[in-house]
């Protein structure tokens, strides 16, 4: 009987009553024990004032700029250092790799309910086996750990996971609590509505709307920011915060909310679970998503930075065809991360 209700969610991901399942899944493996795993085969646009919105360009008192952010990264290396001994040094069924990933992102990290055991898969999940084979020789040797968004960070500090592949940007403000990868995916911040909606994008059709975020996203930092510098209508309620990005598309769905205000690359995924919704406007910031670590890892860092030179020539793009090239478009080249810079000296 569950495994029939579990199908039935995702056949009809547009339904209210398909997505409560799907979010109760969810919900039930927010606090997800170990699950190892063989491998599978948050431009500018019109403002309410008819300004323009720049590609998110927040300067903290360190000189970071959010809009360098993704440079302040280690050169590459294959050497190991005490955190991958560390992690090499775990025996019998305790030796793998821990990371942080979502499981209700569609095709970026999910459990797809059709596969024995509901295996993880995703865009993420490809990465992740990817740096296992590398660092542990072997793509399975994986812990995974469900985490909130909200959670991603402390997470990594508290020392529940070596790191986090969960579709999160690299922001100034997050590189002061941790170490962050060269960038591994280009995006940004766009909104989705109800097709029927007066929402017409990131501009003044939002005064008088509810929206949704998710907490500890880039995208209420955005949307709270601008409410401030009065380039969002300040009748433009933001209180709306939940725990995980899907939940925000539950909320629309119950009508609790106008629009959703995520990732372009998250919301396009959205926009394919249910065909009532739609992206409204263009992206209003540039984002890219980046591998999270400890601050002192830096021979992880410096690790994950080499596997991803490689991953970018080859595994990348299969990678994508498979899992967004039809909620994103078959042309992945405004997805692909730009060329590393590595300015982070130590």
């Amino acid at each position: 009987m569950h495994a029939r209700r579990v199908r039935a969610s995702l056949r009809g991901w547009g339904g209210v009553g398909a997505m409560a399942v799907v979010c109760a899944l969810a919900l039930a493996f927010v606090l997800l024990l170990p699950l190892t795993q063989s491998p599978g085969t948050d431009d500018a646009d019109d403002t309410p004032g008819g300004q323009r919105v720049a590609a998110g360009a927040q300067i903290r008192a360190d000189g970071c700029e959010d809009s360098e952010a993704q440079e302040q990264t280690l050169s590459p290396s294959g050497a190991d250092g005490p955190t991958i001994d560390a992690i090499k040094a775990r025996t019998g069924a305790k030796r793998k790799l821990i990371v942080g990933v979502d499981q209700n992102s569609y095709h970026w990290g999910y459990r797809n309910p059709n596969t024995q055991g509901a295996e993880l898969e995703g865009f993420d999940i490809d990465l992740v086996h990817r740096i296992a084979q590398d660092i542990l020789g072997d793509p399975g040797a994986v812990q995974f750990k469900a985490i909130p968004t909200s959670q991603r960070i402390s997470a990594i500090q508290d020392g529940r996971v070596d790191m986090v592949v969960r579709t999160m940007t690299i922001t100034c403000q997050r590189l002061a609590d941790v170490a962050f990868s060269a960038p591994y995916f280009k995006t940004g911040q766009q909104v989705l509505a109800p097709k029927s909606s007066s929402v017409t994008g990131y501009n003044s059709s939002l005064a008088n709307k509810k929206v949704c975020t998710a907490a500890g996203s880039t995208a209420y930092t955005k949307l709270d920011a601008d409410r401030r510098n009065h380039t969002l209508p300040a009748s433009t309620d933001i209180s709306t915060t939940v725990p995980n990005q899907l939940d925000c598309l539950v909320r629309l769905q119950l009508g609790e909310v106008d629009a959703v205000v995520t990732d372009g690359a998250l919301a396009a995924s959205q926009a394919a679970q249910d065909p009532t919704v739609e992206l409204k406007g263009a992206a209003f910031t540039t984002e890219y998503y980046g591998v999270a670590m400890k601050k002192d890892a830096d021979d992880l860092v410096r690790r994950v930075n080499r596997i991803l030179v490689d991953y970018r020539a080859g595994g990348w793009q299969a990678s994508y065809d498979t899992w967004l090239s039809a909620t994103l478009g078959k042309d992945s080249t405004p997805s692909k991360p730009p060329a590393p810079e590595y300015l982070r000296k130590s």
